[in-house]
């Protein structure tokens, strides 16, 4: 685009006219900046915390989709969790029955249990008969290797059947995360369809390319490490807290004293490591705002020998990436090493107290065993939460940063029911007292209008932020007028779908965009079902056929995505002509042919005029000798027109328009401000 390009930058200010201001209410649009260049700073740090809370069940939302499939995560995860708790209590038998057979062996054969203990007692070993009392032994009798065969493959199967509900718990969680992810992100896709020209304006593209690809990459990865793991972690806790209590309360109300401070601080950790979650996507997108913005710039850069100021802006956004990433990964890492402890410190009272509790024959050895394992398998699904906290926190900091896009202010939709564009289209475009500012206070374009009668090609001149581009945006319903309206053939465009108006315009910027893939795609981009002999006869028109045929692969070359395999005016040639093959019934040109040469814009300009016959154009132009042949020319300042009429009236005023085809084609006699 030309340089008045529709950013919300400061703008000269309108001169305020005598007509009246026209009835209809100015639409609301996203505010805009006053100054500056076009980016807002939504990858900056929040100045409020993150709602971790909202988000988090915003995010956890996402999936009501999918609730059958969570349902079956659910139940797979309750049965492998329950075989897991089993397994314990079931071991633990089996640690009774090889106890048991060592005491009974020793104990003389003949004797029943309770002569064993009265005997124990005689001789003054309390403690041992209190043991023996305890247990199941048959005196003389050792290990019951039947019995221990058959506990031991109860075990076998019960962890077997555990790994085969968690296998397919792992890969029935997969397809949930991997489709509430694709969901999300055609969310996002439709969404960024859905979001004004205004909201792009005024962002860094590297900063939306963040959200849309890394941060729901993070949320992804996040969902896949945490949902399966949280909901076995727990249900690990809730199972394993009843068989503690089933097999001692009192052990069990030891186990649980650990617990509150092991929350306490899981909580006080996590709030300090929040903040720098926040930080750290933050920064990652303006890191990846700044490299997107060198790297396509690159040359620029070299030329004005700026490659060191990139170095620093670098290394500083680099810096502050690494700064917020060490605090978020180091604060949140220390709750894994103080879980630990806390389990260590849990485990040594279970092992005296448990010590105790079997010298004194209160429970077996087997139940011990069991209880310690119990003991492990409570604090470890606790450690793992903590683990996960910061993976959670900082999925949840990428799941904000992407509802922020999706709760971003939309274009008005298209009004329902809609207007039919006129079939086929006359070409008549009237603007009718039209008013519109980027910024409510200051004035850009008030009270104007002007009509463009069928097949008439409409120059517009002026100088740099008179409004020139603004007006085509304004035809193309890019931004919406604030007052007044703009007609095509007698219809509102605002009473149309911008998909019916915007197919009835051709548009060649002066800002070439050619995406990845070869020319002759690029060219019928827009015209799917476009012959190859109607996609040749438009790169002959506008000469793009002569410099095709002398690259190795003609119409079947590949560009890349920046199109850096051809020149910028032959890039320009090839927007030119997938404008041409559309055939549009209005044909919009805004500095077509700004990046051609001499020789080629002349060739180009007699291609153009024969493109012209019978279409409404409006051409956008900088250099006066492109639109000479203009049936009306419109010299703008300031948003409102201050000449019109053809070039050669326009010379014989010697007004506003007089004054620009001197600058350019006569010396300046006097230095220009």
């Amino acid at each position: 685009m030309s340089a008045d390009r529709p950013a919300p930058h400061a703008r000269p200010q309108a001169q305020p006219q005598t007509q009246p201001p026209a009835s209809s209410p100015a639409p609301v649009r996203p505010p805009q900046r006053p100054h500056g260049p076009p980016h807002m700073a939504i990858g900056m740090p929040t100045e409020k915390s993150l709602d971790f809370r909202g988000s988090g069940r915003r995010l956890v939302a996402t999936l009501r989709p999918e609730r059958g499939a969570v349902a079956g995560v659910l139940a797979l995860a309750v049965a492998s969790v329950a075989l897991v708790v089993l397994g314990p209590k079931v071991l633990g038998t089996a640690t009774d029955i090889i106890f048991e057979g060592v005491i009974g062996r020793q104990l003389p054969a003949g004797l029943t249990k309770q002569q064993a203990v009265d005997a124990a007692r005689a001789q003054g070993q309390d403690r041992f008969a209190d043991m023996l009392g305890g247990m199941d032994v048959v005196p003389g009798v050792g290990i019951d290797f039947g019995h221990l065969r058959a506990v031991l493959l109860t075990v076998l199967a019960i962890y077997v059947g555990s790994f085969l509900f968690g296998w397919l718990q792992g890969r029935l969680t997969t397809g949930v995360v991997q489709r509430t992810t694709f969901r999300l992100r055609a969310d996002v896709e439709s969404k960024l369809s859905r979001l004004p020209l205004a909201y792009f304006d005024s962002q860094k593209r590297g900063e939306v390319l963040s959200r849309v690809t890394n941060d729901i990459d993070n949320i992804a990865q996040t969902m896949q490490q945490t949902l399966s793991q949280l909901i076995t972690a727990v249900l690990t806790v809730v199972g394993v807290l009843v068989m503690m209590l089933w097999i001692s309360p009192l052990l069990a109300l030891v186990a649980l004293v650990t617990v509150p401070a092991s929350v306490a601080t899981t909580v006080a950790i996590a709030k300090r490591s929040q903040p720098q979650f926040v930080a750290q996507w933050a920064s990652t997108g303006r890191l990846n705002a700044h490299v997107e913005e060198m790297y396509t710039g690159h040359e620029l850069v070299k030329v004005f020998g700026r490659q060191q100021q990139a170095i620093e802006t670098f290394r500083e956004e680099n810096e502050q990436l690494y700064a917020a990433s060490f605090k978020a990964q180091f604060i949140s890492g220390t709750i894994q090493p103080a879980m630990g402890f806390l389990s260590n410190l849990n485990y040594v009272i279970v092992a005296v107290v448990g010590g105790l509790r079997v010298a004194s024959g209160a429970m077996t050895l087997g139940d011990v065993q069991a209880f310690i394992q119990y003991s492990r398998q409570f604090t470890q699904p606790l450690t793992q939460i903590a683990a996960m906290m910061n993976l959670l926190q900082s999925g949840v900091a990428s799941a904000e940063r992407v509802f922020e896009l999706l709760d971003a202010e939309e274009q008005r939709p298209d009004p329902e029911p809609a207007a039919d564009v006129p079939t086929p289209v006359r070409g008549r475009v009237a603007f009718e007292d039209v008013s519109f500012r980027y910024d409510p206070d200051r004035p850009l374009i008030e009270h104007l209008s002007l009509v463009a009668e069928p097949g008439q090609t409409v120059a517009i001149v002026g100088p740099t932020g008179a409004g020139k581009t603004t007006l085509v945006n304004l035809l193309m319903r890019f931004y919406e007028v604030d007052s007044g309206r703009i007609t095509l053939d007698g219809v509102d465009v605002a009473t149309t779908t911008r998909d019916a108006l915007r197919s009835k315009i051709g548009m060649v910027l002066q800002d070439t965009w050619l995406f990845g893939g070869t020319i002759a795609d690029n060219i019928t981009y827009g015209v799917d079902d476009a012959t190859q002999d109607q996609m040749a006869a438009a790169a002959q028109a506008t000469h793009v056929d002569r410099f095709v045929r002398t690259l190795p692969d003609g119409y079947a070359t590949v560009l890349d995505d920046e199109g850096g395999n051809v020149s910028a005016g032959e890039k320009q040639l090839l927007t030119i002509a997938r404008a041409f093959l559309a055939d549009p019934a209005i044909l919009v040109l805004d500095e077509a042919t700004s990046s051609v040469d001499t020789r080629t814009e002349v060739l180009v300009q007699k291609a153009m005029a024969a493109l012209r016959v019978g279409r409404t154009s409006f051409v956008i132009a900088h250099r006066l000798s492109t639109i000479r042949d203009a049936d009306v020319i419109l010299v703008m300042e300031n948003g409102s027109i201050v000449e019109q009429g053809s070039h050669e009236s326009l010379l014989e005023a010697g007004g506003a328009y007089a004054a620009l085809y001197a600058s350019q084609f006569a010396r300046a006699a006097a230095p220009v401000d």
